[in-house]
Order: C-alpha cells, then structure tokens, then sequence
C-alpha cells in the first residue's frame, strides 16, 4: 500500500480546502525514492489532525474506537467541523479525501475514499477505484470492503502515536500482541474456514440421523423458526403500541397547549394561589406589627440624628458645669471653714495659713475660670443622659435595621400579593375548562394503556425469545449426541479430518511465526537499544503471548519497572518485528515520534529505524524532536520531501507550506 494523497476540507485545524502529496519522490539521479514525508509543526499546529485524517477515511467509527455508538460518533464528527475564528462565518461541513494504491489479488489498484458530512447528520462514504465509482457499493458495503482491504487492526500498528504505543509494553495479558498476530499472519481466516467447516458438519450430521430423530430434529428446527417468527410479531406490535402511545403524547401535548391558551395554567394554580395569599396576609399582619412595635421603642430617635446629636452635645456640656459648680461649691465651703479655724489660733500660725488660703482662692477663680459655664435647660440626672446616650446612639441604629428589613419584607409581600390578586383574576371559572380537563384525562388513560401494552408485548417476546435459544440448544445437544453414533460420508469424514488438521496446523504455523517473531524483535530492540541493553534477550510465549525480556543472567525483567521511552522503544521494536514477519507492505505513520525519548533513544531511532521502517515513512514532529541537527545532518538523504504546518492564530486555522523548521539544502523541497 502506498498513499499518495490527502485533502482536507474544514477538518480541526484546516479551514477550506488542503490537498497534501503523501507519496514518496525520486530525484533525477537516484534510483530509488526517498522514504521519508516529514510534516513540522508546533504544539497544537495540527500535526495530529493529519494522522486523525487518514484513519477516519479509512475507518470511520471505528476510528473512535470499537464501542464507539453511532449517535456518539455523530456528535464526534460535528466537533471535528473546523471552528474556525469567532469573526468568520463557521462552516456547517468537513470532507476528507484519501487516494492510496493496493496490491489487491497481485494487480495493483488505485483507490480513493471519500468521507463526508454535515453537523448533526451521519456521513457519507464513496469508493472510487481506478478512477471508476464503486456506485454498487451502499455505506456498510463500502465500509467493509475498506475494512477487510486494510484491517483496523494492522492498522493499528502502522498508523500510531509515539507517545501512546507503551501501552503494548504494559500489556501483560498478551491479548494487544495475540490479535496483531493473528489478524497479520492471517491466522484469523483459518478460524473462519474451521467455522465454515462446522457448520458443514452440523449439516451432515442432520441428514445421517433416523428418521425419527430426523424428524424430531426437523420439529425442531420449525418451532425454532416459528418462535423467531413470533418473536419478530410481538416486536412490531410492541413498536406500534409505542407509537400510538407517542401519538397519544403528541394530542395531550396540544389540548394542554388550548388549555394553557385558556387560562388553564392559572386555574390549574388557582387553588394554590388562593393558599398562598392566605399566608401572605398573615406574613404582612405580623410584620405590621413588628413594625408598629419599634416605633413604640428606640425608632424615633433614628429619624432626627442632628438633633439628637446637637441634644447629646447639650446634655454632655450641662453635666460638666454641675461638676464645675459642685466642685467650687464644696471647696468655697472648706475654704471658709478653713479660715474659721485660723481666727480661733494664735497670730504667727494664721498669718501663713491666711496667705495659703489667700493663694487658693486665687488659683480657684483662675481655674474656674477655664471650666463651661452657663444656663441649665434640662438638668437631668447623669443616669438620664446615659440612658439618652444608650438609646440614641445603638438602640436607635438597632431599630432602624430591623425597621429596614421588616419593611423591605413588607414591600415584597405586598408584591407577591398583587401578582396572586392578578393570577386568581386571570384564572377562568372551572366550567368554562371542564370539557378539556376531561379531554385531556381520557387520553392520559389511553396513553398508559398503550404504555403497558407495550411493555407487555416486550416481556412476551422476551420470553418467546428464551424459548427459541431453548429450541436451539436441543438442536445443537441433538447434532453433539449423533455424532460417534453414525458411519459419515467421505465428505463429512474429509470435513471432520480438516477441521483437526487447522486446529494442528494453526498451532504449528503460530509457534513457528512466534519464534520469527522472537527472532527479528530481537534484532530490532537491539538495533534501536542503547549499548547497556544490548545483552536483552526475549521469549514469547507462543499460547500466551506474553513477551518477557531475559538479560544475560536469565533474569526476567519486569516491564513496568522500564521508563516511558524504554517502553516506547519496546513497542517500537515490536512493531516493526510485526511487520517484518507478517511481510505485509503498508506505510508507517508516527505522530510524536520521538517526545519521550532520550538522545542516545533518539539517535538509534534517526540512523536504524525510520529510513528502514516502510517504504512510506510519514513523520509528525515537533522542532524539539526532529531538530536542525537530525534534519540537516542525518535524514537529509532519505526525505522525499517536507512540510511546514503554520497556525494563525487570529483566523485560528492552520496552512501547509513546502519545507520544514530550517533549510535542508537548496534544492527546493
């Protein structure tokens, strides 16, 4: 197989139309061409959408894996639709085009594949070959014949990504390497000729019974048919049931629709909104009084806070000249007491305690003076004014919070009370929506007899079903006890003969391919391993098909103890081991071919493993995997030609331009 060209078509990444030349060119003075197609691109470019491409033309939901349903892969197809820029016009469709050549019965052929759709639809495939439409071929036609032309499977070997293909060194099951196996030594087609011959055998065993068991058999085989036949019936009763029960819907569907276009929606709720109005009026009686309650209490002073505050000023400056005038009150009386006292004492002690109390009074006008003075409009108690400070100044702020919240509440409340007024108004009289309440009642009734006879019906073809797997396996234990009983035709003994010789020959030809197999994994893990593994060796269990990797002192080496490039080139060995043996001649397609790879990795890989890996080599690299020294000084001789993968990431849509990262020569590429 060679694959000579891909056009995209608003596929990811690609806006419009691109049409890439896959196949590999020979120059003018070499004899061979080169292998290599190598494709440059940095991360989210779109390097990965040329590989998601080729395997989607080919495969279609299998692409998304096996048990991918086909309402998923619709939805998987719409998101692969370029998106394109929020500015532009995004298109509604994609195509992918793959034109490749097949060796198909030793003629070789040209065949291009088609894929096509539009968001939200399933896809469209056509064939042509040799340029001539396979028009006799419908989707599932077209899609197996491409299915057994390129194996999804063997695909699976060739068309891989670098950085996911550890999973085969992980796999200890052996179930990965067991199918690849079988699917490229084409071991799966003795299978199908060993089940074909079985079912020739079952067929002579019928016609070597008695007659009576003949003719139980025969009895058999009718009630089989009959009971598949009634199986079939209840199925399509089931399937009618069901849809007059979603006809059914449909009609409730429009009687509510006159309902709701009548009022039915508020008399529905008329009810409901009679209730809540109830609750309503109690809700606003309570929190009237909430709020007439706090206008019994601290509320007020909220109302005036200049006020007040000049008042607290007021109250605060009288409390300090009582305490001017208490003072100078209680000390103009010891003073005068004072000198009551000096005149009753001899002369020489009174003269100095006369200038003392001279001195004081002094100092007490000079520091009276400095204290307030003034008129007393309120003179309350200080125990007053601290209530009057308590009230104002937090009892006051305390009210008006919740005074604020009652009344918002309020305010709601009375809305909600317009919108329940307004509703009930709306709802019409009960009489007026009798006939269509009982219209829609009746046909509720109807539409959950339908239900249950529908799921009756299922349960009844469940179990008629049973009854033909029963049927089946008396005939099968009727073909199994006849078997020895009988003397067989030629045919049926040549049959019977054939069958064992497959069984032996698969096991044979699977231990002989198992130790090729071996053979050339070794040579490739060698040729691509760094120096200090070379002493590996392997051993593939040929009923298993575990591989185990032996060093030089017959240890067994666990495999999940290797690194994720050691796995990497585990797998890659036996890739190529795969297809070496199976000698089948497809193209090799790496994305990510050397991420997780150390550089003595990478340079086995550049120098013994892609210039020899196919005929067809396409790479998808990075500039940090394939660089400037790999691309200029080692791979020059063996790529046929390269491309650049460009992001804008204003259109947010890639372009494809010859070349690659850096110059290779100057021959134009």
């Amino acid at each position: 197989m060679l694959i000579k060209q891909l056009v995209l078509n608003n596929f990811r990444v690609f806006s419009g139309s691109h049409t890439i030349d896959l196949a590999p060119r020979t120059r003018s003075h070499e004899a061979h061409s080169r292998p290599i197609i190598l494709f440059g691109g940095l991360n989210g470019a779109g390097k990965t959408s040329i590989l998601s491409a080729i395997r989607l033309a080919l495969y279609g939901r299998l692409a998304f894996g096996s048990s991918t349903q086909q309402q998923d892969y619709i939805e998987q197809l719409s998101e692969l639709i370029h998106n394109g820029a929020e500015t532009t016009q995004r298109p509604k469709d994609a195509m992918i085009e793959l034109t490749f050549t097949y060796n198909k019965g030793g003629q070789e052929s040209e065949f291009t594949v088609t894929r096509s759709w539009i968001k939200g639809k399933k896809d469209k495939l056509s064939l042509q070959e040799n340029g001539q439409p396979r028009s006799e071929l419908d989707y599932d036609q077209c899609q197996g014949f491409l299915n057994e032309l390129i194996p999804h499977g063997i695909a699976d070997l060739f068309f891989f990504d670098g950085e996911k293909i550890a999973e085969l060194a992980e796999d200890e099951s052996g179930n990965i390497l067991r199918t690849a196996v079988r699917r490229l030594l084409g071991l799966d087609l003795i299978d199908k000729l060993r089940n074909d011959l079985v079912i020739f055998v079952k067929r002579q065993q019928s016609s070597q019974l008695e007659g009576s068991q003949q003719q139980q058999l025969a009895e058999l085989e009718d009630q089989s048919k009959m009971l598949s036949y009634q199986t079939e019936a209840l199925l399509e009763k089931a399937d009618f049931a069901k849809i007059r029960a979603d006809f059914l819907s449909k009609d409730i569907s429009r009687y509510e629709g006159m309902l709701n276009a009548q009022g039915g929606a508020f008399a529905r709720t008329k009810t409901q909104e009679k209730q809540k109005v109830e609750t309503l009026l109690k809700d606003k009686e309570r929190l009237e009084k909430e709020l007439r309650h706090e206008c019994d209490g601290s509320l007020p002073y909220a109302l005036a806070p200049n006020i007040l505050s000049r008042l607290l000023n007021q109250l605060v400056e009288e409390t300090e000249i009582k305490q001017a005038k208490n003072f100078e009150k209680e000390l103009s009386l010891f003073l005068s007491k004072l000198k009551n006292d000096i005149s009753l004492r001899s002369s020489s002690e009174s003269s100095t305690k006369i200038i003392a109390t001279e001195a004081i009074e002094d100092n007490l006008k000079e520091y009276m003076s400095a204290k307030p003075t003034g008129d007393l409009l309120f003179d309350i108690s200080e125990r007053e004014v601290g209530v009057l400070q308590q009230s104002i100044k937090q009892d006051s702020k305390k009210a008006w919070k919740r005074f604020e919240l009652n009344r918002n509440q309020l305010a709601e409340i009375e809305q909600q009370l317009e919108q329940a007024a307004a509703n009930i108004a709306r709802a019409p009289e009960d009489d007026q929506l009798l006939d269509i309440f009982e219209k829609l009642r009746e046909l509720d009734r109807q539409r959950e007899a339908e239900r249950q006879k529908y799921r009756a019906l299922l349960e009844e073809a469940k179990q008629t079903k049973q009854q033909q797997l029963d049927c089946v396996r008396q005939i099968q234990k009727a073909h199994d006890s006849t078997r020895n009983q009988h003397s067989f035709s030629s045919a049926f003994k040549n049959a019977q003969e054939t069958i064992n010789l497959l069984d032996r020959y698969s096991e044979v030809l699977t231990q002989a391919r198992v130790r090729t197999l071996s053979t050339n994994f070794e040579l490739a893990y060698r040729k691509l391993a760094r120096k200090e593994d070379l002493q590996l060796y392997s051993h593939i269990n040929p009923e298993t098909f575990d591989v185990e990797l032996v060093d030089e002192k017959g240890t067994v080496i666990n495999r999940k103890l290797l690194s994720a490039g050691e796995k990497q080139i585990y797998a890659i060995a036996i890739l190529e081991a795969l297809a070496k043996t199976s000698g089948r001649d497809l193209p090799v397609i790496i994305d990510t071919p050397l991420g997780r790879l150390d550089s003595q990795h990478r340079d086995k890989l550049i120098n013994h493993y892609f210039p020899y890996a196919s005929h067809q080599v396409v790479l998808l690299s990075t500039d940090t995997e394939v660089d400037e020294r790999y691309f200029v000084d080692q791979l020059r001789d063996d790529i046929s030609h390269a491309y650049e993968i460009v992001f804008n990431a204003n259109t947010k849509s890639s372009t494809l331009k010859p070349g690659y990262f850096w110059e290779l020569t100057k021959e134009a590429i």
